[in-house]
């Protein structure tokens, strides 16, 4: 009986049973055969890139003279029809697949040349009159293709969510610090009391934090601008024109708005993947500030009646399901499991990158997903942080002025009046007898009260 729901394709191994409707051929339903590990693909910011790529190289191809026109306007359509996201069902390569990402690659030329070729004649053919190596694929490799689209991906999202989420996140703390300027509170080193400050300083550091994220990302992303692409197989260039490289890139370039430009050196650009390691860390760099900004607000704000209670988160959902009336932090945890995934993938993509062997890295796919991912995670969850928590932060400004004076760090500022260990004698009568620093050192040792502020 004949399965009119399959049809065949050939490729250079043989024939392959191909899912009736799909666009993908037979490279693409191997892969799909081979690795069946995750469940997960790339990221519909990498597909857009990589059918940017095609559609760029179509048009070259073409002024280059290397491409009829009718064909090269065909892949341009298909490919436009990719980046619009209408044919993303048809990217079925999971993530977990061969090292060079080739298998995603065929994937992008066999749908979009069959799609080229419906528009052409009607009919779902896979390989005329556009061959998907032949035509869409020409004067590339996924050598040099799969590398560059990591680094036109991770340029683009950082300069469109993850900065600007960034910017969002460091107004709002600006903002606090500004409000915060006269409110004084109680420091703390070690979890312990320490000598008093403004809560507006104590902000004043969280969006510096920021602010140097922002700079860190900025760099980074400047690094990720080269581009392998005119490097083919192994770097020589091999069967590619000598103009095709410059050409699509200005073109790229031109369609995104980012200055991407070809790399100086082809073998550097395909054997490492220093650049992602470099923007990854960086990554990491600011996943890590946030931590430290969402476990300080939470622990501010810990409370209502039992903790710190220094300020006020808002409150957004029920916090537990047997605890009527408590409301957690919700957003600064939510901040705090983002950073670890992030570090955790700064991990895998460090060891992605090792596998630069000779001409090629093979770990591409989880290096590309992996920090596209933990780009798109902090674009996320620092606008969130604003937007749900920061902003909406009050403070407790009894409480802030209760905790400095029954501080036994008040005792730091007679040291310059009585000495060290005089200073440290009355913290400890002070602590003793549970009265405050002010209390012992005006009735005991009848000390100006102008030496505490």
């Amino acid at each position: 009986m004949v399965d009119d729901t399959m049809r065949k394709e050939k490729d250079s191994m043989g024939m392959v049973r191909v899912p009736g409707d799909a666009y993908y051929g037979a490279s693409t339903q191997r892969a799909v055969e081979n690795f069946p590990v995750s469940g997960i693909g790339f990221q519909p910011v990498f597909t857009g890139m990589l059918a940017l790529v095609k559609k760029v190289a179509a048009v070259v191809n073409f002024r280059l003279g290397l491409l009829d026109e009718g064909v090269s306007k065909a892949i341009v359509e298909a490919a436009r029809d990719v980046m619009d996201g209408k044919l993303d069902h048809q990217f079925v390569v999971d993530i977990f697949q061969t090292g060079s990402g080739t298998s995603t690659n065929m994937n992008m030329n066999e749908v979009i040349a069959t799609r080229a070729n419906e528009i052409l004649t009607g009919e779902k053919k896979g390989k005329s009159p556009v061959h998907p190596n032949d035509h869409v694929n020409l004067g590339q490799s996924s050598n040099d293709v799969i590398p560059s689209v990591i680094h036109m991906a991770a340029v683009v999202e950082i300069g469109n969510r993850l900065v600007p989420g960034l910017e969002k996140l460091f107004a709002a703390l600006s903002e606090k610090v500004a409000l915060f300027s006269l409110v004084k509170k109680i420091g703390r080193t070690h979890l312990q009391d320490a000598v008093p400050m403004t809560l507006g300083q104590e902000f004043s550091g969280y969006a510096r934090q920021v602010e140097l994220g922002i700079v860190r990302m900025k760099t980074a992303s400047k690094h990720l601008e080269s581009l392998a692409l005119g490097g083919t197989a192994v770097g020589t260039g091999v069967n590619t024109h000598k103009a095709f490289a410059q050409q699509v890139i200005q073109s790229i370039s031109e369609e995104t708005g980012y200055p991407f430009r070809e790399a100086e050196n082809h073998f550097e650009a395909q054997g490492a993947q220093d650049a992602a390691v470099e923007a990854s860390g960086a990554l990491k760099t600011v996943a890590v500030g946030l931590l430290k900004i969402a476990n300080d607000i939470r622990w501010l704000g810990s409370g209502p009646r039992a903790g710190l209670g220094e300020i006020n988160l808002p409150e957004l959902q029920p916090g537990s399901s047997i605890m009527p009336g408590k409301v957690n932090p919700v957003i600064p945890e939510s901040v705090i499991q983002v950073a670890a995934q992030v570090m955790g993938n700064d991990t895998t993509i460090t060891m992605g990158a090792q596998a630069g062997f000779f001409e090629l890295n093979t770990m591409l796919p989880v290096i590309g997903y992996n920090l596209l991912q933990s780009i798109g995670l902090l674009s996320s969850a620092a606008a969130l942080f604003a937007e749900k928590c920061i902003s909406g932060i009050t403070v407790n400004r009894a409480v802030c002025e209760s905790n400095i004076e029954k501080s036994l760090a008040m005792a730091t500022y007679l040291v310059p009046h009585v000495g060290y260990d005089r200073a440290a004698a009355i913290a400890k009568r002070a602590f003793e007898t549970g009265k405050t620093v002010r209390e012992i050192a005006l009735a005991e040792e009848k000390l100006p009260e102008s030496f505490l502020p």
